[in-house]
């Protein structure tokens, strides 16, 4: 299949760009300047210069795939208008390609807010305030018409040197440690190979449509993971529990997201018989401190 994927030198989107190229499909990605361009070249895929912020000049690029996945994320002030202009851009550049085309947004289940019991796709959402205006988009994406809208909510990801896991792996390796509140908390998380090959699934099986979780189902707290990384480290991290208070002055919202506590249950995604081959942080921890390492080693390179 003819694809075209935004943010493939994200965390997320480098995963899916991995699976898709080793799928056989043809891959069409949005960068950001002639060197990441060339640096998908030598991937094998084919890289469009453009910016989220600004649709047209890429618009026609995209015209003529098959399906499109967003993964990209702007960080800029305007981030959040940036990636309703990527949903637009992409959405009329799908309907323009040919009918029932699908369009795989990526959300995440902070929307869900903390959960009082296993949460599948059909849960209320009670989202976070870091992650609020991910509603309104994943409403504007299944509301499409003419497109094949797909929402999909990834865990926490973990896997190679990026991400929250791995920020975790570091500082383990460094000797400290911080746990935002008394770390009984749950994470839902989901490998990241695990996750592209979701996307790929989802992104290339006709009729699928609406939200899809993305988890381990491991329901490990945050104190599981540290404890299992302080087994595995040559020194043993000091651990501080920080208040949420004084995390939340320092980081902001992002710390009440960190603090979720939260099980959910990836029922949709099941059912298409996708099965997650790592599941658990906490019982990986050593091929996962190996994959950082190397990951780590060739940084740049």
């Amino acid at each position: 299949m003819r694809i075209f994927l935004t943010g493939a030198t994200g965390y997320i989107g480098g995963a899916v760009l991995e699976t898709l190229i080793r799928g056989g499909h043809q891959v069409t990605t949005l960068v950001r300047d002639a060197g990441k361009a060339r640096r998908m070249q030598q991937l094998g895929a084919k890289g469009v210069v453009g910016d989220l912020a600004n649709g047209t000049p890429w618009h026609a690029a995209a015209v003529g795939h098959d399906a499109f996945i967003h993964t990209a994320r702007d960080p800029a002030p305007r981030g959040i208008e940036c990636d309703r202009i990527a949903i637009d851009t992409l959405a009329a550049a799908a309907r323009e390609s040919g009918p029932d085309r699908p369009l795989v947004f990526t959300s995440g289940v902070w929307v869900l807010g903390s959960t009082l019991r296993p949460a599948d796709e059909t849960a209320p959402l009670d989202p976070t305030p870091y992650s609020a205006w991910r509603v309104a988009h994943e409403e504007r994406v299944l509301g499409l018409e003419g497109v094949r809208g797909i929402v999909i909510r990834p865990g926490i990801v973990y896997g190679g040197n990026r991400g929250i896991v791995a920020d975790l792996l570091r500082a383990g390796v460094n000797g400290l440690v911080r746990i935002i509140g008394d770390g009984k908390n749950h994470w839902a998380s989901v490998y990241d190979r695990d996750l592209a090959g979701l996307y790929a699934r989802l992104a290339t099986t006709p009729g699928v449509a609406g939200i899809y979780h993305a988890t381990d189902e491991a329901d490990e707290t945050v104190l599981d993971i540290v404890e299992a990384l302080a087994r595995n480290t040559t020194h043993k991290p000091d651990v501080r529990f920080v208040p949420l208070e004084e995390a939340r002055a320092k980081m902001g919202s992002y710390a009440d997201a960190l603090a979720l506590d939260q099980l959910v249950r990836s029922r949709r995604a099941r059912e298409l018989r996708w099965v997650p081959s790592l599941k658990s942080i906490a019982g990986n921890v050593p091929r996962l401190l190996e994959e950082w390492r190397a990951d780590h080693a060739t940084e740049g390179v």
